[in-house]
């Protein structure tokens, strides 16, 4: 479980970095900065509701 979140968390900065660089590259005219945003949000929010559901189900190693 802890290598999923990581690998996950790793997955979120990269998106995080290129929607980054996408806003320096495009000026504006481009929608890659908000894709990659968006995806960023849908991980965290999959990363989020992953760590939930193991906390209740008491998976997580302490």
């Amino acid at each position: 479980m802890k290598i999923f979140a990581i690998t996950l968390f790793v997955i979120i900065i990269y998106n995080l970095g290129s929607a980054l660089y996408y806003m320096f590259k495009d000026q504006g005219h481009s929608t890659r900065m908000v894709r990659s945003l968006s995806i960023r949000i849908g991980l965290s929010l999959f990363l989020f509701i992953v760590m939930m559901i193991s906390t209740r189900m008491e998976m997580l190693d302490e």
